[in-house]
């Protein structure tokens, strides 16, 4: 996420170019052909455009809430994390009086969380991370998942045995919490803890799986295709017809006023392309370009 004061205009701009490039061939086509072709048969009754564009507003407005419900419990999740991880580090050092078995619960649970960050940064076939706008945005910032193997990042923390172990399993970050389990198992069976204790370390187990099995959720399941094939189906449509509805409306202006504003429609659904434009990039929140590392 943008932890700054604001994006800058210039960047917004930037960002959203190749859309507004579209935008203003679909407006000044529609203007030269009427006004110079003098092809006015290609005015529609804006009344067709209005109606379409009120249908257009309902849906970019439920997708636009609906993404940001999804933004806001993925950082909802990753907020559980943190809480329950110092919590786990305060356990593994309180618990018991084994500093090599403190040590080694609490790497584990840090390459655990570096298994779930990489885990998250996956590439799915909905996501729009490769798209020209985001790939060239990657100069400002840059993404350690992608720039270190997760092989690397987990020699600092298992040792060469686990390593070995957990990078052959499909579910890495859920194999760590097995591990990890199993450690627990073992101290409650040495009698280095007690039963409430060794409870207490498993509920905050299952509480990391549970977390984990919502992170996996929003990343392995995408806002509805349906719901955004319309989406942008009506959008679509709306920019295409928009100018065209505007035709007849803008020459009895023109008959009004002089100056600038005369004839100025070419990028009248600019607002609706750039709403759905976020809303696409929000819509993956687990893995968003324009944000810090999960």
């Amino acid at each position: 996420m943008h932890t700054g004061k604001s994006y800058k205009l210039s960047e917004f701009l930037n960002w959203t170019r190749r859309d507004t490039y579209v935008l203003i061939v679909l407006g000044v086509v529609p203007v030269a052909a009427y006004q110079i072709g003098n092809i006015k048969w290609l005015g529609i009754p804006s009344t067709v455009v209005g109606l379409l564009g009120t249908a257009t507003a309902f849906i970019v407005g439920f997708k636009n809430l609906q993404t940001y419900n999804r933004t806001w419990e993925a950082r909802q999740i990753w907020g559980d994390i943190i809480s329950s991880s110092r919590a786990w580090g305060t356990m593994s050092r309180d618990f018991f009086d084994n500093a090599e078995k403190s040590i080694e619960l609490v790497y584990r649970h840090l390459a655990w969380l570096t298994a779930l960050r990489y885990q998250l940064r996956e590439n799915r076939a909905w996501e729009t991370t490769t798209k020209a706008p985001n790939a060239e945005y990657l100069k400002y910032y840059s993404i350690p998942e992608k720039q270190t193997a997760l092989e690397t990042e987990l020699a600092k923390y298992l040792a060469d045995a686990e390593r070995k172990q957990i990078l052959a399993t499909s579910n890495k970050a859920t194999q760590i919490m097995s591990l990890q389990s199993k450690t627990i198992k073992g101290l409650f069976a040495s009698q280095a803890i007690d039963v409430a204790q060794f409870l207490e370390m498993q509920r905050s187990i299952k509480d990391f799986l549970l977390q984990q099995g919502r992170c996996e959720c929003i990343k392995n399941f995408p806002y509805p295709r349906q719901y955004a094939t319309i989406n942008s189906f009506f959008i679509k449509l709306f920019c295409l017809l928009l100018p065209f509805g505007l035709l007849t409306e803008f020459d009895k202006l023109n008959d009004s006023v002089e100056g600038v504003i005369t004839g100025k429609h070419g990028l009248a659904g600019h607002p609706f392309q750039c709403i759905d434009f976020l809303d696409v990039h929000l819509a993956g929140a687990s893995r968003r370009e324009h944000r810090k590392p999960v």
